[in-house]
This record gives structure tokens, sequence and C-alpha cells, in this order.
């Protein structure tokens, strides 16, 4: 894969956590996400938004940046028609960035990150993704057959899951909570506190599925944890 002729190497989510230089960093469903406060002030922010967008050689994989009046989220990904996760270019503008923040006085909270994607159980896959795709106006994410994105890039992505047979005594549909890894625990304790019920920690410590007081399901996830090598 290359981008204006450089060619770009494609990282882990374990990698990057691993990576000296990026603590106010967390990798979430969709990439690499950083929110730095800005003390009520959506002045601060723009200031931020501004100075981000002049940082040099930031190539043509732009970050996202939501500016609100508290705080400012900037979300590192790249996607095209090949690929759609980090690449090594990230680890560097993730650096630049959180150096911009420190020299505007902003300190990053990564307990304000997380994303949202809603996962769809289907029998007849390409019927359905059809379906949705065409109701919300999304893309296949990089070619990905079961996967939709909104090309703006501020909708929750869907993800279709194949099923082998009916399922008529559980929701076909589910709420997947990305968070940082270090923020899994205290979440899954506060929906637990809150009436919740812990169905499958099978795949801990990278997701757990979880039910409401009435059996909805939803899991949290976890991308790429530091620790021990995993797939």
């Amino acid at each position: 894969m290359t981008f204006g002729g450089d060619t770009i190497v494609r990282i882990r989510p374990q990698q990057f956590h691993e990576t000296a230089g990026l603590e106010d960093w967390r990798v979430v469903g969709e990439g690499a996400c950083a929110h730095f406060r800005t003390g009520g002030s959506f002045t601060a922010g723009t200031r931020f938004a501004q100075a981000i967008g002049e940082l040099p050689d930031l190539g043509d994989d732009h970050p996202d940046i939501d500016v609100r009046r508290d705080g400012v989220t900037v979300r590192l990904i790249t996607l095209t028609d090949e690929y759609f996760g980090m690449t090594s270019r990230h680890v560097e503008s993730a650096r630049r960035i959180s150096e911009a923040a420190r020299a505007l006085g902003l300190t990053a909270d990564p307990s304000f990150i997380q994303t949202v994607q809603v996962t769809v159980d289907a029998l007849d896959g390409p019927a359905v993704v059809a379906f949705w795709r065409a109701l919300l106006g999304y893309e296949h994410r990089a070619g990905s057959p079961e996967d939709l994105v909104d090309p703006r890039r501020r909708g929750a992505p869907f993800y279709f899951q194949q099923l082998d047979t009916p399922r008529p005594q559980r929701n076909r549909v589910h709420v997947d909570v990305w968070v940082p890894h270090d923020r899994a625990e205290a979440r899954i304790a506060a929906a637990l506190a809150a009436g919740g019920r812990l169905l499958n920690d099978a795949d801990a410590p990278h997701n757990w599925v979880l039910a409401d007081p009435e059996g909805n399901e939803a899991c949290i996830g976890v991308a790429g944890p530091p620790g021990p090598a995993t797939d």
C-alpha cells in the first residue's frame, strides 16, 4: 500500500500501545484516538484544531477532529478501498499532535474515548447488507462484504455477523462499545451495577458479552491491550 509514492506500513493496536511517547492515545474500534480537555473554551478547541492543521508533513492521511466546547477528540485511521486501519505514519502523527496540545496547555483525558458499532446477525448476509447500505447511505469498509462505514466518518459503523441457523430466542441486533484497554473493567462494573449481567467473558481481555435486565445483549471490546503478543 502506498500514498504519494511512500510505502505505508500497517501496524497492530498492540504495537501502537507499546510505543513510547503515545501515552495520550488509546486504540479503539475506529483507530487511535485522543481527547484533550479545553477547560470549557470552544475558542481553545478551535485554536488546537488550527494548530493540528498547520503541522507539516501530515501527508494525505489527515486526522479526524471533533471540536466541542469542553474538549477536542482526534482520531487517526486510514480508510482506502484496500485498507481500514492504522499505519506506522500514525505513530509520528500522534506524537506531534500531543506536542501541539502541550504547547497550548491542553491535557489528555483518555476516559472520554470510545467508539460504538452496531452488529446485525444475518442468515442471508448479502441481502441484509444491501438493505442497510441503501438505507444508511453507507459504503463497504475496504471492500469488506460484511462491514459498512459512513463515508463522512461520523456515524457508527455496522458489522454483519453470519448466522448458520435462526436464533429466535435472542436479539439479532446488538451494540459493540469499544473502550480504552485501561477503562474496560470500570465500564463493565458500571454496567453490572446498573442492572446488567455478564453473559460471556471467554474472550477477555479483548471482549465481554453483557445483557441488560431484559436480555438485550451488548459487547465491550478492547483493541490490542499491551502485554503478551496476541492475534
